[in-house]
This record gives structure tokens, C-alpha cells and sequence, in this order.
């Protein structure tokens, strides 16, 4: 007997809705709970770093913060990495639209994790979104090449 593609046909050719319902049910159980492991375990988090000025510099650094975030145990999302390679940070309305995107990005963190000493305009327009949105923000400072944890709102 050739093999039945309808899956809600046993390997009779009957139907079979009870098995079909019990093993739909069953696939979309598996399905949910791995997405809730991997989201529990590495829940994002918004990567807020400066970008201007010394461009070649700070993406170097946005690199190795992402990368801490996800040592962590994070999943970082750092659009300052992303954005520029196809949008011009020097065009207003680019940066306005990048902006934009960045604070969309924004609102699916759980937290945003705010590195180095001092913050730009895009970075203080970023914390701002997530006081608004009260997201959870961690700011970091450098030592020596080490990341410290400083304050946490």
C-alpha cells in the first residue's frame, strides 16, 4: 500500500482526526517550549553605544559589547552595527529613519545596556525611549579593557 500524504489519514488510509488533533497539539506543545527556553535563556537586550565621531573606534567597541552581552547570556541587539552599512548616518532624514528603526528594536528588550563614559545625542534619545517605555537600563564602564557593571535604574 502506498504511503498516505493526507495527515489526518491513518497509515490505512482512514481518517483519524483523534490522532491527527493529538499529534498537531503535541508538535505545537514541543514548538512553544522551545521558543520559551531560548527566550528565557537569552532574553535581549538593547546594546547603547556611541557611534558618531570616531566611527572606525566605536563599532570596534559596539563589536566587543555585543559580544559581552552575549556572554552573558544575552541576545544583543546593537542596530549601530547593522544600520550603517546601507543607511548614511551623515543624511538627517537617513539618521531619522535609523532612529526610528532603533527604538522599534527598542521595544522588544527586556533591557538596555548603556557602555562607556559618555552619551551621545542618539544614546540619550534611546534611554529616554526606554524610561518612557520603562525598560530596565544597566550602565557599564570600561577598566582597564574590563567591562564593569556601574548602576542599574
Amino acid at each position: 500500500m502506498a504511503m498516505n500524504k493526507n495527515p489526518k489519514r491513518n497509515a490505512s488510509g482512514y481518517l483519524d482526526y483523534t490522532a491527527f488533533y493529538a499529534i498537531r497539539a503535541a508538535d505545537r506543545e514541543t514548538a512553544t517550549k522551545k521558543k520559551k527556553v531560548h527566550q528565557e535563556k537569552y532574553p535581549r537586550v538593547y546594546i547603547c553605544s556611541p557611534f558618531r565621531g570616531d566611527t572606525e573606534n566605536n563599532v570596534k567597541n559596539a563589536i566587543r559589547y555585543a559580544r559581552f552581552a552575549l556572554e552573558q547570556k544575552r541576545f544583543p541587539i546593537a542596530p549601530h552595527l547593522y544600520f550603517p552599512r546601507f543607511m548614511d548616518d551623515d543624511k538627517p532624514a537617513e539618521r531619522e529613519l535609523a532612529m526610528s528603526f532603533d527604538l522599534r528594536l527598542l521595544n522588544g528588550c527586556r533591557e538596555i545596556w548603556v557602555f562607556g563614559g559618555r552619551i551621545s545625542t542618539g544614546m540619550a534619545e534611546e534611554i529616554a525611549a526606554a524610561k518612557r517605555k520603562k525598560i530596565k537600563i544597566k550602565y557599564f564602564k570600561e577598566n582597564g579593557g574590563k567591562i564593569n557593571e556601574r548602576k542599574y535604574e
